[in-house]
């Protein structure tokens, strides 16, 4: 068949494309925002892409219609794909139709750290000879793309709970029906189609409602939130993970390095082994917890999945060295919500110690544009040294209020080149400067090593 797909370069479908290629189907696609680094994997792949939601995108007509999330009506594809009468599904439900059937679904829920964690888990079940298939909304390091059909029963994916499309108002994980779902962690977010945290936790239980009584749900031992979700009907054996050792939960940790890079894992308070790895924060220690309790799930000891993680290569933009010009590392990374800032420079600062953190963050996210956390971010970033906040095009509210509750040195600015300018003239050798933002920031991470080498 050949499949068209609106809205290819956003994560998720993008890694949808390389599994519909991989079935041996015709792939093209459209998008607004073409821009590394789905849109290299997916040009490397063989894809056809083409920039904007222009009807000719659709002549011929393709078979099928893959219509992403954030298609609108208005839209001039969407509007001829609906006059034309051509079929379309959604990204889950063809993910859910054509590669989920018949496999034990291991599913990566959560607010934070999904695309990682996502990554740990197919990386630990790559490592222990299962083959897993995978769909990771972001690009590993540890494999060469970001999802495969893989070859056994096994498929891990990263299960998201923003909307399948207009046309299904459905979290995408309702249509995964996991067998071993991981609930990482749960916070308001995604204000743009979420009223409030109750209308989320509606959602999770919708899942959970799925996931069978032989499957498994593993969860942290501190998560309230999910506990109300739970509380709402559970039907699946519940397997708890603590970032302290405990004897009372399944799987615990202690931490040998403050900073979560060299820690124990203790099943029911006796230690089984030691993770060792290039990965820092405790929100990391947290994803590995839960990918060690998921991996036990389909048959990988503790000791194999702590020592497949120690070799653990991590997923672009999330913390990902991009180099160290005039000495100066430079780090991408995703975080766009107050928790994913403050663990990020969290870990961060435990490993840099006294050396100076400058952290560049653009307020991207359709929350963020909203306004929705601005009350939590000069909170977020108290542990950065230097705060420069973006103010993009399209934020409809002033990023001041936020400077004057920072109790660290925070500037807003409307310029790259500023920001550019700055960071050339003031870091110095052995500074870190993190950049945050969930788009291509335009270009800024190479612009300001360009700027730093030259």
């Amino acid at each position: 068949m050949h499949l068209h797909i609106l809205g290819i370069c956003g994560t998720f479908m993008g890694s949808l494309a390389l599994l519909a290629r991989d079935l041996g189907h015709t792939v093209t696609g459209s998008d607004a925002n073409v821009y590394p680094p789905m849109s290299t994997q997916l040009e490397s792949a063989g894809i056809t892409l083409m920039q904007g939601y222009d009807r000719s995108h659709l002549q011929p007509h393709p078979d099928l219609v893959i219509v992403g999330n954030a298609m609108k009506r208005g839209i001039d594809a969407v509007e001829y794909m609906l006059d034309a009468g051509l079929p379309y599904i959604s990204g889950p439900q063809f993910l859910a139709d054509h590669v989920l059937q018949a496999k034990h679904v291991l599913g990566v829920a959560g607010t934070h750290g999904k695309t990682t964690t996502t990554t740990m888990l197919a990386w630990v079940l790559d490592q222990a000879g299962l083959n897993p298939g995978f769909l990771i909304g972001g690009v590993p390091l540890g494999f060469s793309e970001s999802a495969r059909l893989g070859g056994g029963e096994y498929f891990v994916v990263e299960a998201d709970e923003y909307d399948s499309a207009f046309f299904d108002k459905r979290s995408k994980f309702v249509h995964y029906h996991p067998k071993t779902a991981i609930l990482n962690n749960l916070e308001f977010d995604h204000a743009d189609i979420f009223d409030d945290l109750a209308a989320i936790q509606k959602q999770f239980h919708h899942l959970v409602r799925t996931i069978p009584s032989q499957g498994r749900i593993i969860a942290p031992i501190t998560e309230t939130n999910i506990d109300t979700v739970l509380e709402m009907g559970c039907w699946t054996p519940v397997v708890r993970t603590s970032l302290e050792a405990n004897s009372n939960v399944a799987i615990s940790a202690e931490l040998i390095a403050q900073d979560g890079s060299h820690f124990k894992v203790l099943q029911h308070g006796k230690v089984k082994a030691e993770v060792h790895w290039t990965m820092t924060g405790q929100h990391s220690v947290a994803n590995a917890l839960a990918t060690i309790a998921a991996a036990e799930h389909v048959g990988v000891s503790i000791e194999q999945a702590c020592g497949a993680l120690s070799n653990f290569g991590g997923v672009k933009r999330r913390m990902e060295l991009l180099g160290t010009p005039r000495g100066i590392e430079v780090y991408d990374d995703f975080a766009h919500h107050p928790t994913a800032i403050e663990t990020t420079l969290d870990g961060a600062r435990k490993r840099l110690g006294e050396r100076k953190l400058w952290a560049i963050i653009e307020p991207r996210s359709n929350t963020m544009r909203m306004g929705s956390h601005k009350d939590g971010l000069a909170h977020s970033a108290r542990l950065a040294d230097e705060v420069i906040w973006y103010q993009p095009e399209g934020l409809d509210w002033d990023l001041q209020p936020v400077i004057a509750a920072s109790s660290n040195h925070a500037q807003v600015s409307r310029s790259l080149d500023e920001i550019i300018a700055r960071i050339a003239s003031e870091a110095g050798e052995g500074d870190a400067v993190v950049i945050m933002s969930n788009g291509g920031f335009g270009g800024l991470h190479q612009k300001l090593i360009h700027a730093l080498t030259h």
